[in-house]
């Protein structure tokens, strides 16, 4: 059992949305920091977030949503997982420049994620 689970709080994740957008305007709102960069993607530190919800709202893709919802299982482990290993994310950067074309496009984990950290 982590330590969240312990306590009985919510998080947040990024979802399969994020991948190869990138938007980062979440990251720009985010009380304590809690978001790390992958080569194509964000993902949030299940046991810093503190369940505030600023961020959700901020994505223009709606890549973000609380661990409650069903889909949110898998994506609670690829959070947790490379938020070890990406380096923390505090400030806004600029955004991929075919974020935009890729928006919308599904099965975007299994054909281009990155488990490499950094990027832009």
């Amino acid at each position: 059992m982590t330590p969240r689970e312990e306590r009985d709080i919510m998080t947040y994740v990024v979802t399969e949305a994020c991948i190869r957008c990138k938007y980062m305007d979440c990251v720009e709102v985010c009380p304590v920091d809690c978001f790390y960069r992958g080569e194509n993607m964000l993902v949030i530190h299940p046991d810093e977030c503190i369940d505030c919800g600023v961020c959700e709202p901020e994505c223009p893709v709606e890549a973000i949503i609380p661990d409650s919802e069903p889909v949110a299982e898998q994506w609670l482990e690829v959070n947790r997982q490379y938020a070890t290993t990406w380096p923390n994310i505090t400030r806004k950067k600029p955004y991929p420049e075919d974020a935009d074309e890729w928006k919308d496009t599904e099965g975007k984990y299994e054909k281009v994620f990155s488990p490499n950290p950094g990027g832009r």
